[in-house]
């Protein structure tokens, strides 16, 4: 035998214990649908995870002093949960608490004007079950965007409002997934 014989014998046992390992570990995942049909699977009763999204009745956004960052989130937040059907009963409370935030990243050179800003969202959102006001979940959401300043006004105005809107599609996005995870996850 060659001396390289030990060196791949020990790659391999190596491979083959990783292998194991690996195959431990994920025994215990499980693939399920996250916006098709449960009833197959028994979990969450059978209930598709878009009609449970749709039963969820949003309050008012509040904690933002501009209503333009609210009630972007508001809508957002009412398209990706209801997706434009016909609304069900409502089963679920969703109260959303925001702040939004400002900052110059960027100065133009011999003028000490911002030349860019960077808009953050922050959000607080808590689930709860409308009949008993029970918290089903908690979670927290941020995202970020940035915009340009010019020496428009208008422009200036329309800039920061894409950045509102972009933060709000994002931060929306964000909970409606993990609702949607804790949903799917529910047996």
């Amino acid at each position: 035998m060659s001396s390289s014989s030990p060196v791949t014998r020990r790659h391999f046992a190596a491979l083959a214990l990783g292998s194991v390992l690996l195959a431990g570990t994920l025994g215990g995942c499980q693939v399920r649908p996250l916006y098709g049909s449960l009833a197959a699977t028994g979990v969450n009763g059978g209930v598709p995870v878009q009609d449970e999204l749709a039963a969820i009745d949003i309050d008012p956004i509040s904690g933002y002093t501009r209503s333009t960052a609210a009630r972007e989130l508001f809508n957002e937040l009412t398209f990706n949960f209801e997706r434009g059907t016909t609304t069900s009963p409502k089963k679920y409370r969703l109260k959303v608490l925001i702040n939004v935030s400002s900052a110059e990243v960027g100065v133009e050179r011999l003028a000490d004007v911002p030349a860019a800003y960077t808009m953050t969202m922050n959000s607080s959102f808590v689930l709860s079950d409308l009949s008993t006001d029970a918290t089903l979940m908690t979670g927290k959401s941020f995202a970020s965007a940035s915009y340009d300043f010019s020496d428009q006004r208008f422009a200036n105005q329309r800039a920061e409002r894409d950045a509102e809107e972009r933060v709000a599609k994002a931060v929306a996005d964000d909970i409606q997934a993990r609702i949607a995870g804790y949903f799917a996850s529910r047996s």
